[in-house]
């Protein structure tokens, strides 16, 4: 168990619920094969490799990486060079992160600004894919005016 911030304790073994979901019921694991799949359904113009696919989606590159040997996807799509974004504008992503950007982020990665989501491969499923797909180029459209990535927000600006 470990404490956190707010005061209440966290199990980071499974709860009672999760131990009780039927195997039956469990979902198959994602692999890089059925993700290759979903990738091609949002855009028919995929480059790249199983693992690792580049596609354009609303105008917008975005990658697809996974490392299915620890478990790991990301859908990232580059929004701009660093040096072009003033210090307000970085506060403000980082204010969207709280608020705003929901399941994707933004993120600083060699100089240049990036609207993030990662997620358990394993675990991914379906929707959740095609839901982070487009809250990261939603995420990446609305830098400079909403920076939202859905119509969701949590308080703030």
């Amino acid at each position: 168990m470990i404490k956190n911030p707010f005061g209440s304790k966290v199990n980071l073994l499974k709860t009672d619920a999760a131990k009780s979901i039927e195997p039956s019921l469990m979902l198959e694991p994602m692999t890089n094969h059925r993700l290759d799949e979903l990738v091609r359904q949002i855009s028919p113009d995929v480059t790249g490799e199983i693992g690792y696919w580049q596609l354009n989606v609303d105008g917008r590159d975005v990658l697809v990486i996974t490392d299915e040997a620890h478990n790991r996807m990301r859908v990232i799509c580059p929004i701009a060079y660093q040096d072009d974004i003033d210090e307000a504008e970085l506060i403000r992503c980082l204010e969207a992160n709280f608020n705003s950007a929901l399941d994707a982020k933004y993120a600083l990665r060699n100089q240049a600004l990036w609207s993030v989501f990662t997620h358990p491969l394993a675990q991914l499923t379906d929707e959740q894919f095609m839901d982070c797909a487009a809250q990261v180029v939603n995420l990446a459209n609305n830098f400079g005016s909403s920076y939202a990535s859905s119509n969701l927000t949590f308080g703030g600006k």
